[in-house]
């Protein structure tokens, strides 16, 4: 048994390290002197300082930033409502084609989903004139359409295990329904939430495929930017970005684990 256990270990660092080693590698190798990136030759942060003259690269990062925040909250909105559908009138004809049709974009190839937003975006653009164009609004709304999805189902998974008999309670009392959501179905659903909208912006940031179909010339995102440079050749410029990226997502992470696990201990004190 504990040679069974000594294995299992092995496997995970090996598993741990096989993902972190390359990013910690490019992490390291931003504050390398050379131009190459695969060659050190001193300490150096010279490519920070690069990076920030580097217009294009910062107006893609800023833009891909905007675009992850505004599609988070629209599919956090649009999630949790689909969830409560889901769960509130499951029972109702039609509730599982909803569940069905939600979770769809979960299992679709992003391939698929691009090219049949931009289809859509065309047909819509021939017919109403809008939207105009692809561009920052159209990636805003194919990344919502699939974000949503994914909140969806994280919210679902919170609402099912959530006690009905507090909502109950409060109408009892004399709580009209919206009183009863904000005070709470909202704040017991809330850890949900967050997990939910942290998981679409990072989709969103990620994103290449459906943003390289539904952009435009006048909005070019992160990844697309990184992407072309590559095919190039690595710059370091992109390891100091990546770095900083890197670090933003490790505090953003370390504040959420906190807030979360501070929500925790309240609600086992009450």
């Amino acid at each position: 048994m504990k040679g069974r256990f000594s294995w299992l270990i092995t496997v995970l660092l090996l598993g741990y390290a096989f993902l972190y080693i390359p990013i910690i590698s490019l992490m390291v190798y931003s504050f390398n002197e050379n131009r190459l990136v695969t060659v050190w030759s001193g300490f150096s942060t010279k490519w920070y300082a690069a990076l920030l003259q580097n217009h294009a690269l910062l107006n893609a990062a800023w833009l891909s930033v905007k675009i992850a925040a505004i599609n988070a909250t629209l599919a956090v909105v649009l999630g949790t409502l689909a969830a409560l559908a889901i769960v509130r009138l499951g029972k109702l004809r039609g509730s599982k084609s909803l569940g069905i049709m939600v979770t769809a974009p979960l299992v679709m190839p992003e391939v698929m989903t691009g090219l049949s937003m931009l289809l859509l975006f065309v047909a819509m653009e021939n017919l109403f004139g809008w939207p105009s164009g692809r561009g920052q609004t159209t990636i805003i709304l194919a990344h919502a359409t699939f974000s949503m999805a994914y909140v969806a189902v994280i919210v679902q998974s919170r609402l099912s295990g959530m006690d009905i008999s507090l909502e109950e309670a409060a109408m009892d009392l004399g709580a009209r329904p919206i009183k009863v959501f904000f005070s709470i179905t909202l704040p017991i659903i809330s850890p949900a939430l967050i997990a939910g909208w942290l998981l679409a912006f990072t989709l969103s940031m990620d994103d290449l495929v459906i943003a390289s179909f539904v952009s435009g010339p006048g909005a070019t995102t992160l990844p697309m930017v990184v992407y072309s440079s590559v095919r190039l050749g690595v710059s370091p410029q992109i390891n100091a970005l990546a770095t900083l990226i890197v670090g933003f997502v490790s505090l953003a992470v370390l504040i959420t684990a906190m807030v979360l696990h501070r929500q925790a201990k309240k609600t086992k004190r009450h």
